[in-house]
Formats: C-alpha cells, structure tokens, sequence
C-alpha cells in the first residue's frame, strides 16, 4: 500500500481531506463518543453524577494526548475538537488515545510511552506515597487508566511492561488502602471533612463507594442499639 492508508472502502478519505476512523478493538461505544472527535462529548465534571462507572472514567482516559511514530502518510484529520496531523512516516505526532489503539491495532503506528512511564520515576512515586500520610499528586489525573490501555494494545512498545504494570498496581493499592482509612475515620470520628486532595477521578468514585459502605455499617450498628432493635433513622 505504499505506506498509506487505503484509498477505498471504509477508511477512504472524505471531502476536505478529513478521515473516517473504523474502530477494530471491538469494545462498545457510546454513541456519542469517538465519531463526534475527541473532546466533544461529556461536559465537563461538575455535572457529573457520582459514582461513574468504569467505562465512562475509561472513555475520558482515552481523550488523553499520547504520541505516536505513523508508518503512513496522511493529511490532516479534521474532528469536532480540533484537527489532527499531518502524519508522515517516522516523524512522532500527539493524538488522542482512542486514535492511537486504533492505528496500533491496524499496524499503522507505534505508540510512545508517556514520560511517567519509566521504571525509575514510578518508583520513587511509589516510595514517596507509601512514605507520606497524605496523597501524593499523580503524573496523570487517569494514571490508572493509561497504564491498563497502552500495556493491554502496545505492550510491544513498551520497555519493562511487566515492572511498569506492577509499580502502578502497587501504587493504587497503597492509595486504595488509604482511602479506606480515611472513610472510616470520617465515619467513626465525624470528622468535619475526609482528605481527598491529588485524587484522580476513579479514585474519588472509590472514596464515594467507601463512605456509603461505612455510613452504611454505622446506620446499622447505631439502629441495632436502639431499644427494641428499631430501624428508625437516627442523626449522626
């Protein structure tokens, strides 16, 4: 094919230059999601209902900026958010991470791993949270979500995949526990508030999920107290 994109079927260029994506991970879609560009389909946080669920904090992972080496040529491709390219083969460009899974899975190009990702500095990331009482600032607001799609479609592009995965394992499971703490002293103590500073988004879902489950087992304790072993509410 020369080194480009095919000139017929799907993938065919439209009017103005532009590109259809076809998506071959084979995983659902929203339908508002890759086809209306990148960055053009949830508003933004604060009109989010709590908790979201995996796949949508996944969806906004995927609107991160990666950087990619193209194997083919290619003008620009214009999105609603914003245009994109031009690609020429061996000359690194920043595209979203849908795009990029997408190009890898068609062997069109290589995925570059984010600065984060390096031995060393997930280490000393680790270290630094397990030392600290607090949470430290991560290197992406979706660290967790990056790591699981770039090792699960560009392993092969990855040096030391395998350390890398387990240092950010390592690293949430040290947060998690954290964050259990926290709720259970919010709850147990009354707390006036529960410290979630530097939190990624996931991670303040899994908070919300840890407050209900104690508020919860409190009501229940505090209700099993009662005279008569009544179930009436009763004020914190």
């Amino acid at each position: 094919m020369g080194g480009r994109l095919p000139s017929g079927g799907k993938n065919s260029p439209r009017r103005g230059g532009g590109l259809r994506i076809v998506f071959a991970s084979g995983r659902p879609r929203r339908r508002c999601s890759k086809a209306a560009g990148f960055g053009a389909s949830f508003p933004s946080s604060p009109r989010f209902s709590f908790p979201m669920d995996a796949a949508e904090v996944e969806f906004l992972a995927e609107q991160e900026l990666v950087t990619i080496i193209p194997n083919f040529s290619l003008d620009r491709i214009y999105l609603i958010g914003g245009d994109l390219g031009p690609f020429n083969p061996g000359l690194p460009v920043e595209v979203p991470l849908w795009l990029a899974i997408s190009l890898k899975q068609r062997q069109k190009c290589r995925l570059m791993p984010p600065e984060w990702m390096d031995i060393e500095k997930l280490e000393q990331i680790r270290e630094q949270e397990r030392k600290e009482d607090t949470f430290t600032p991560m290197p992406s607001p979706y660290y967790m979500e990056l790591t699981k799609l770039l090792l699960n479609y560009a392993a092969d592009n990855i040096p030391k995949a395998d350390e890398i995965r387990t240092l950010v394992k390592d690293t949430w499971d040290t947060r998690i526990a954290k964050l259990r703490l926290s709720a259970d002293s919010f709850v147990r103590q009354q707390e006036a508030h529960a410290r979630l500073d530097n939190l990624t988004l996931m991670e303040i879902n899994t908070a919300g999920a840890f407050l209900i489950q104690a508020l919860d087992h409190m009501y229940k304790l505090r209700t099993n107290l009662q005279p008569g072993g009544s179930a009436q509410s009763q004020d914190f």
